[in-house]
């Protein structure tokens, strides 16, 4: 007897439908082959199958049993299978007869017939919706993340057991209830508060504005000086997550398994700060099943590289392109995916490899050489990639000391980003766009208009700066966020020139 079910596979961030085919022969040797390119944890659901069929009380039929996975060149990676296999036998063998012409199945399977927790549930659920299906039975652990989509019965589901009482009609399974976006995001979070860090007026003026344009800040300056301590505070005044931005970063966590259990989306912009020693996999992504590196995770969010020269210059270099497009496509020989990677690079160094060179209060012990190979770890076409570049001195003892010192909280400073971020997505709507750091050259001059005094400045800096083409436009990108900060509706010649002191010096790292 033939049985089908309806399951899917996740290709990148996207989601394929599967058709489950379960064939028991009544001739033949007792055998149990899973064909359709399965991987080694599909080939071992055989076994859980096998287990959770009999630990829920059904018989395992000793017959010979084919599983197809449809489409067979389309190939599948994971555990999720597991239950819709194990239903595909209980129906071919006769033990049950549910009408399924609609529904959607996709879970794993302990040894005892329970459900575990499975990745990838937000994008099955999207293609459930998408594909029309009324009805999706999912782990009961996944229940949350399914319930955002809407137009969709979710069924959460505990065990084998108890899917198969359901089906005999001897159990009800309450549907999930619909969880609306809006009553879950939260406004970001830090380590830190951006008024517990003392002085370094110009280094959190530059900070806002990367948060309100989304652009990417190099820090360059010596050790206790603050950079850290800034990065980790950045995450605190960037805006809250659209509803689209976060259902785009919760589905890269879904795949991945990182998503916090029980957790129905991610409900803050990311931050994900790797350590030095971090390979080009890990960053960018990749493998033999191909799988979204750190940048991908910090999508939306702030990836933190600490110690910039540090990082092996190869791994540095495979940022330029994620850099440029917002994405990442990994090619293999069996074809290429692309994951988003819309991230704010924040990147810190020191000056030089004992870290006082150019410092008023301690010298410098490192020679000549030692300064230069230091510096040239960091390719010009890397650095000119990046829009905002900042010294952060050392703190004035008189600052540390100070009793009566304020500085603006946090909270404040989100306040100023969020109606920056308002004005830019307004100005953005009915495109893709959402923060000026994406906008390309067309965009540039479609939404940014610059009165004569302004091209006159910036052709003025071209020739003394010796500017590139992509740091001229990056610095009218800059300039359209600082004149958002103020609420203006056109770019002044005081927004350019504090665009351009953002720009890295001759004499600086380059």
């Amino acid at each position: 007897m033939l049985a089908k079910i309806t399951s899917g596979a996740t290709v990148g961030l996207n989601a394929l439908l599967v058709d489950v085919e379960v064939d028991i022969a009544s001739q033949g040797l007792p055998s149990f082959t899973i064909v359709g390119l399965p991987d080694k944890a599909v080939e071992e659901s055989k076994e859980r199958v096998r287990a959770a069929i009999k630990n829920s009380g059904a018989d395992f039929p000793i017959s010979r049993i084919t599983v197809n996975l449809a489409p067979a060149d389309l190939p599948k990676a994971g555990p999720a299978y597991d239950l819709p296999i194990a239903l595909g036998i209980l129906i071919a063998s006769g033990q049950v007869s549910p009408e399924i012409s609609d529904s959607f199945f996709f879970g794993e399977l302990s040894l005892d017939g329970g459900l575990r927790h499975t990745n990838g549930v937000l994008p099955m659920a999207y293609l459930a919706k998408e594909k029309k299906v009324k009805r999706v039975f999912i782990p009961k652990v996944n229940q949350e993340e399914a319930g955002v989509v809407s137009n969709i019965d979710v069924y959460p589901v505990e065990s084998l057991l108890e899917l198969v009482r359901f089906f005999s009609g001897t159990l009800t399974i309450t549907k999930t209830k619909r969880i609306d976006l809006r009553t879950l995001l939260t406004r970001s979070s830090a380590e830190f508060d951006f008024s517990e860090i003392i002085g370094q007026e110009h280094a959190k003026r530059a900070a806002e504005i990367a948060a309100a344009g989304g652009h990417n800040i190099f820090m360059k300056g010596t050790p206790g000086s603050g950079k850290t301590m800034l990065a980790r505070a950045l995450p605190g005044i960037l805006p809250t997550l659209t509803e689209s931005e976060a259902l785009e970063v919760t589905k890269i966590y879904s795949i991945t398994g990182n998503l916090p259990l029980g957790e129905a989306i991610i409900t803050q912009r990311p931050f994900r700060s790797p350590h030095h020693t971090t390979s080009r996999i890990g960053l960018i992504g990749g493998g033999s099943n191909p799988s979204p590196g750190e940048i991908s995770l910090a999508h939306r969010g702030v990836l933190f590289l600490d110690e910039f020269p540090e990082f092996p210059r190869h791994v540095l270099e495979s940022l330029r392109q994620p850099l440029e497009d917002g994405i990442v496509t990994i090619s293999r020989a069996k074809g290429a995916i692309a994951y988003p990677a819309q991230f704010l690079l924040v990147a810190a160094s020191n000056p030089c490899p004992c870290g006082y060179y150019g410092d008023t209060k301690r010298p410098c012990t490192c020679l000549p050489g030692m300064i230069t190979r230091y510096q040239k770890r960091i390719s010009g076409p890397m650095l000119d990639r990046i829009d905002i570049h900042i010294d952060v001195p050392s703190v004035e003892m008189q600052k540390l000391v100070g009793k009566n010192l304020k500085a603006e909280n946090s909270k404040v400073i989100q306040g100023r980003v969020q109606r920056a971020r308002k004005r830019q997505l307004k100005r953005f709507i009915g495109t893709s766009l959402k923060s000026n750091s994406e906008m390309a050259t067309r965009d540039i001059k479609k939404y940014c208009e610059l009165t004569e005094e302004c091209r006159t400045m910036l052709t003025t800096a071209v020739s003394t700066m010796n500017l590139t083409a992509r740091s001229y436009f990056k610095v009218i990108k800059i300039a359209r966020t600082i004149a958002d900060l103020s609420e203006e509706d056109k770019i002044s010649t005081l927004h350019i020139a504090e665009a351009l002191q953002y720009r890295p010096k001759d004499n600086e790292f380059i």
